[in-house]
C-alpha cells in the first residue's frame, strides 16, 4: 500500500490565512477606535422636563428665622382676635408697639371720651377709632385756656379758665362752643358712626338732635347738657331711645330751664323710655303725670337736685311700671305733698334710693313713704337730718327685705333696732359709718336677728374699726405723745 502526501483542500482556509488576508481591514478598525478614544464624548441629550417657575419673593418671609417681628406673619383678623383677649389695662401699652398694632387697637375701642373738638371735625377720629358705639362729647365742647393755672371742676367736666373772666359773674355758657359749631360736629359724628348706641351732648339744638336721630336709628342712650324745652322737641325723632338723662340748671354753672312743657314733649315723644334722670329740672304735677301716662315702660326714675313745685309727688302714682325711684343731692322732696288720701302709691315700686339728700322735713318724708309703701329695698347714703324719729317714719313700708345705711351720723342703735325688729321679712342688712350705732349697745334680740339674716355687713363705727385694727402695732399713739410734749414745753413758758 503506497502512501502519498495529502493535498490541501482548496475550499477550506486556515486561521493564519485569514489573519494575513484581513490584516488591512483590521488595521482600519483599530485606527477608528483610536480616533474615537481621542475625541471627547458628546454631551447627553437632556430629558424633557417641566419649566421651573420664577422664584416668589414673598416666600422669603415664610421662614420665621429671617423675620425680626414674628407678629407680621399673622393676619389682621388673627392678631385682632389675640389682642381682644388681653386685659383692657394693657391696651395703651399695646398700641405703642407699632403703627399696625395702634390701628388694630383702635378697632377694639367701643367707647371714647373726646377731648379735642377738631379731632372730630377733621375726621381723624373715624380712622383711629372706626367702631365706636359710645361717644362722650362733653369735655370737647368746652373752651379751655391751656395756659391758665385755674381749673374749674364740676361733677362731669373740668376745664382751665382765664383769670380775667373771674372779674365778672361766672357763667359756664361763655366757655361752651356755639350751637352752630355743636350742630356741625353732630352731623359729622352721625355720618361717621351710624351705629351709635350712646352719646353725650352739650348745648345742642333741635336740628342737631334731628341730624343724629336720622343717621343713627339704633341710638338707645342720650345725655343732654344745657338742655331746655326747645331742645326737647328734637327728641321725638329717636324711635329706639330707652335711657335719657337731662341736665338743666346747675347752681353756679348753668341756668337752663326744663319745665312742664319740656317734660310733656318728652313724655309724648319717648314712649319707649326705660330709665329717665332729671337733673336740675323744674316742673310740677302736670309734667310728671304726662311722663307717667305716656312712658308706660319706664322702670327707673331719678331726680337729682330737682326744683319741682309743691304737690308733684302725687303724680308718681301714674308711673304704673316704675320699679326704682332715686333721689340724689335733693334739698327737699316735696314741701306740699297734700293729704294722705290724695297721694296714691306706686304698687310696682321695689327700690328706694336716697343719696346726699336733706331729710329734715317730716311731712315730706311721710309723703314719700306713703307713695313708696310697697317698696322692698331701701338705700340711704350720706343723707342729712336722718335721726331716730325721721327713720321711724319708714315703718309705713312693712315689706322691707333689704336695708342699707351709710353715713347716717344721727341714727342711734336704739332707733335702728326698733325699726328692723318690726320688719319680719328682712333678709339683708348693711350698716356702714353710722358713728352713733355702737357694738356695745346691741341687744340680745338684735343679735338673734343678725344670726337669722342671709346677708349682714356690720361696720357702723369707722373709728372703732380703725383703732381695733391698730391694736398691738404701736401705731396711733405717737401723735398723742408728740402733742403732749409740746404742751409740756409750752406750760413753763406760758407761766
Amino acid at each position: 500500500m503506497s502512501c502519498s502526501p495529502q493535498k490541501p483542500n482548496p475550499g477550506r482556509s486556515s486561521w493564519s490565512n485569514l489573519w494575513f488576508k484581513n490584516k488591512k481591514a483590521l488595521n482600519n478598525a483599530l485606527f477608528n477606535i483610536h480616533l474615537q478614544s481621542l475625541t471627547p464624548p458628546p454631551a447627553p441629550t437632556p430629558l424633557p422636563t417641566t419649566p421651573t417657575p420664577p422664584p416668589n419673593k414673598t416666600h422669603v418671609f415664610d421662614l420665621p428665622k429671617f423675620v425680626a417681628n414674628k407678629t407680621s406673619l399673622l393676619s389682621d383678623e388673627l392678631l385682632l382676635d389675640i389682642l381682644s383677649r388681653l386685659p383692657v389695662s394693657q391696651r395703651n401699652s399695646n398700641s405703642l408697639v407699632s403703627k399696625r398694632w395702634l390701628n388694630l387697637q383702635g378697632r377694639l375701642f367701643r367707647s371714647l371720651k373726646l377731648l379735642d373738638w377738631n379731632f372730630l371735625l377733621s375726621g381723624r377720629i373715624f380712622t383711629r377709632f372706626p367702631n365706636l358705639t359710645h361717644v362722650d362729647l362733653a369735655q370737647s365742647c368746652l373752651l379751655s385756656s391751656r395756659n391758665s393755672g385755674i381749673l374749674a371742676t364740676h361733677k362731669l367736666v373740668s376745664f382751665h379758665i382765664d383769670p380775667s373772666v373771674l372779674q365778672d359773674a361766672f357763667d359756664l355758657e361763655r366757655f361752651v362752643l356755639s350751637v352752630d359749631e355743636i350742630d356741625v360736629g353732630l352731623r359729622v359724628l352721625a355720618s361717621g358712626y351710624p351705629n351709635l348706641r350712646r352719646v353725650v351732648i352739650v348745648n345742642a339744638s333741635e336740628m342737631g338732635l334731628l341730624s343724629v336721630a336720622e343717621e343713627c336709628p339704633t341710638l338707645q342712650e342720650l345725655e343732654l347738657h344745657l338742655c331746655n324745652d326747645h331742645v326737647l322737641r328734637g327728641i321725638a325723632a329717636f324711635g329706639n331711645l330707652q335711657i335719657l338723662k337731662l341736665i338743666g340748671n346747675i347752681d353756679g354753672f348753668v341756668g337752663s330751664l326744663v319745665s312742664d312743657i319740656g317734660l310733656t314733649i318728652l313724655g309724648q315723644g319717648c314712649k319707649r323710655l326705660v330709665r329717665l334722670e332729671l337733673s336740675g329740672c323744674e316742673g310740677s304735677y302736670d309734667g310728671i303725670k304726662a311722663i307717667g301716662q305716656c312712658c308706660q315702660m319706664l322702670e327707673e326714675l331719678t331726680f337729682c337736685d330737682h326744683r319741682m313745685d309743691e304737690g308733684w309727688l302725687m303724680a308718681l302714682s301714674y308711673c304704673e311700671n316704675l320699679k326704682t325711684l332715686r333721689f340724689l343731692s335733693c334739698k327737699s322732696i316735696d314741701h306740699g305733698a297734700g293729704l294722705d288720701e290724695q297721694l296714691g302709691s306706686c304698687t310696682t315700686l321695689e327700690r328706694l334710693h336716697l343719696e346726699k339728700c336733706q331729710l329734715r322735713d317730716k311731712p315730706s318724708a311721710r309723703a314719700l313713704c306713703l307713695v313708696c309703701q310697697g317698696v322692698r329695698e331701701i338705700v340711704i347714703q350720706n343723707c342729712w337730718g336722718l335721726d331716730d324719729h325721721m327713720f321711724s317714719i319708714a315703718s309705713i313700708c312693712r315689706g322691707i327685705t333689704f336695708l342699707s345705711l351709710e353715713g347716717c351720723s344721727m341714727l342711734t342703735t336704739k332707733g335702728l333696732e326698733s325699726m328692723i325688729l318690726s320688719w319680719k321679712e328682712l333678709e339683708s342688712l348693711r350698716v356702714v359709718s353710722c358713728n352713733l350705732i355702737k357694738d356695745s349697745e346691741v341687744s340680745p334680740a338684735l343679735s338673734t336677728l343678725f344670726s337669722a339674716l342671709k346677708e349682714l355687713k356690720w361696720r357702723p363705727d369707722s373709728k372703732s374699726l380703725v383703732s381695733a385694727s391698730l391694736v398691738g402695732t404701736g401705731m396711733g399713739k405717737r401723735g398723742g405723745k408728740f402733742f403732749k410734749k409740746m404742751r409740756d414745753w409750752k406750760l413753763p413758758h406760758d407761766a
